[in-house]
This record gives structure tokens, sequence and C-alpha cells, in this order.
């Protein structure tokens, strides 16, 4: 089965002459799949190459216009998948589209942090990003209605939206390929990319983190836990959201003394791989940890629905040394819209300091029932 993602029939209007559209994305969340599908249809002469290609390297990493322009004149788009691995691909793609004009290029990859560091100056007003996750809530509403999703939720919040997960009818098959995923691909750009040896340290990181969701992290107590740095835990972190492996939601402050601001909270992008990380795959009704399950989930549909809206807000969560606290705090336009995050229908009022402080902000409990409009 194909499953829609938002990009596709949008991805052309991304191509123009002389610019670059790049593509990020967690590994497996379907980047190669969407550029097949648009190059299945696509009436142009292209070039599909990947850059662990030693061929493609060689001739993009060259800076040689000469070569760079011979290698490629004539196709109407050139397309390089996981460009992460070739040297300077930024200076490459820059030269491409400057000497030829007319083609359109896509540069996906799943390391965002390398990506970044090659493409950026380079391309500074040739390029344009997207982002594409794991399936969304609002992808998978929009092929299938609310009602479908609403008898698989249970699947969703312990296995995830990878695609390939999603077509898989057994849950010992979805289990399996879930620790695949963990132990082969999760890391592998951080491994090859960073040089980074201790792969059993990353994962015992996140494993830590993963017990987390919806609490302040303390670098001190990670760092006595792992035996590691805090500038080392501070790094690996910093990494593992560039790879798009986990979020960091910072604590929101005007200045309040009575605000806790300096501590961060993590999610992660999907939470078949969370649970993967802690090896449990029980259903919601036979859990302990739903209300954190509930919380990575639709925190991170928030964030793939506002991505795609192109609804540019910033993130946080918000709590007092009182421990008066709310769960997710989004910044848009001025306004400051607060959240609560309940696996089921719960009555609560928003905390009195944060009417007293913030009088013009919302507070809406998000849960099970209600949780529609917030994704989609």
């Amino acid at each position: 089965m194909w499953y829609q993602r938002f990009y596709e029939q949008k991805l052309e209007s991304y191509l123009q002459p002389g610019k670059v559209f790049v593509l990020y994305g967690l590994r497996r969340a379907g980047k190669t799949s969407l550029i097949q599908k648009l190059l299945s249809t696509y009436n142009g002469k292209y070039f599909f190459g990947t850059g662990e290609d030693l061929r493609v390297q060689e001739i993009l990493s060259s800076q040689q216009a000469t070569r760079i322009t011979s290698s490629f004149s004539g196709y109407d788009l050139v397309v390089i998948d996981e460009a992460q691995y070739i040297p300077n691909v930024g200076l490459g793609l820059k030269i491409l589209v400057d000497h030829l004009p007319s083609v359109r290029v896509i540069a996906s990859g799943s390391s965002s942090f390398d990506l970044s560091n090659k493409l950026g100056e380079p391309l500074t007003g040739r390029q344009r990003i997207g982002v594409l996750y794991p399936l969304s809530l609002l992808e998978l509403k929009q092929q299938f209605g609310a009602m479908e999703i609403l008898q698989q939720l249970n699947e969703l919040l312990v296995f995830g939206t990878f695609p390939e997960v999603l077509q898989l009818k057994n849950n010992n098959d979805k289990i399996e390929y879930l620790h695949t995923l963990r132990d082969s691909y999760l890391l592998k750009d951080l491994l090859m990319l960073e040089s980074i040896k201790n792969a059993a340290k990353l994962n015992s990181l996140l494993r830590l983190i993963a017990f987390q969701i919806g609490k302040q992290v303390s670098l001190n107590e990670l760092s006595k836990m792992l035996e590691l740095s805090k500038h080392t835990i501070s790094r690996y972190l910093d990494l593992l959201e560039k790879v798009f492996i986990i979020k960091r939601v910072e604590g929101f402050s005007r200045n309040l003394r009575k605000e806790i601001r300096k501590t961060c909270r993590y999610y992660f992008w999907d939470n078949g791989i969370r649970n993967a990380l802690i090896n449990n795959f029980n259903y919601p009704e036979h859990r302990d940890d739903i209300g954190m399950l509930w919380e990575n989930f639709i925190f991170t549909e928030r964030l793939k629905r506002n991505t795609y809206r192109r609804h540019y807000a910033n993130y946080y969560f918000w709590r007092t040394y009182s421990r008066q606290e709310i769960d997710f705090v989004e910044e848009y336009g001025g306004k400051l819209d607060g959240y609560e995050f309940k696996w089921r229908p719960a009555t609560k009022k928003a905390p009195k300091v944060w009417l007293e402080t913030y009088p013009n902000a919302s507070f809406t409990i998000v849960h099970n029932e209600n949780f529609w409009d917030f994704v989609t």
C-alpha cells in the first residue's frame, strides 16, 4: 500500500530552475520512496544518484566547473539521495546550479547537522528546505478518514508511524522491524559521520531519555549515571536532535523569578522508536506510562502538522519552582497557547500563576476524544 505524503502533490512546485530542494528527515521515514514516486511520473530527463556512489562523490566534490557541468548537462532534474556522504556537496551543487541555471536539483539526506554544514553557506539564496517525518495523523486522516485512524490509535501509540511499520500486519513483525531500526539504522549517521565510537553509551542515553518524557532532564544526573562528562552528554543530545531522533524543548519564561527556564525536556520523533528503546510494546490498557506515551505522540504530531502547514511557532514547556506546570506552550504571532496532555478526558483549570502572569494566554486540555483539531 502507498501512503500519500504531504509533499507528494506539491513536490514539483518546490522544484525551481537554478534552485536546490533539500529534503531532510529521520532514516526510513520515506524520503527515497517519495522521490521515486515523483520520478515515476516525471516527464523530463532526470538523473538519480546517491551520495554513497563513489563516482557521484568524486564529481560533485571535485569543485571543477567543467567536469560538473559536462556530467550533468542535458538533465532537467538532478536528484542526489544521501547527499551527506559527499564532501563539500554544497559547493558542488552551487557550481551545478550556477553553470546550469535551467536545471532543478533535489538533495536528500537523513543527517540534518551534516547537510546543514555542507549546504547552508554555499547555497544561501539557492535552496528551499523540507522536512519529512514518519507518517503524520494529518496525512493519514486525509487518506483514510478519522474513523479508520481512531480504530488503529492504540497501534499507532505503541508501534509508531514509520511507513514500513504500518505495512506490517503482525505485531511480532513490527517489533522485529523496530528492533532492527534501533540496532542498525538509528545511529548510523552519528557513528559514521561524527566518528562516535561508543554506540552503547548513546543507546543508554536514549533509554534514560525515554523514561523521562514530559520531565525536566538533568545533565548532571545523566553524567553521573553514564559516567560521561556534561559536555559529552550535551554534545550527544545535540547530535541526536540533529538526526531527528529526539526533539528538545526549553522552559518558557518572561524573566519571572518563579519560572524554571534553564532545564529542557526531550521527546522522540516516533513512539515506536521510543518503545523499542525501553522494549515495551504493551497496549495502553496494560501500561503505567500511558501519560508519557500520549504526551510524546501528541506533541510530535502537533509539530509535524505545524511544519507541513507552515505554522512557524516557538515551543516550550512551562513550570514554576512551586511545581505549577503546563506540558506544552506554543508561541505564535505574539500569542501564547498552553496545552495539557491527558490520555483520558479530564477537568483541570489553568494554573493560577499562568493566568496572572499571562492573562491573554489560552489553556486547553488535549485528550483522546478531542485531539483532531490539535493535530490536523
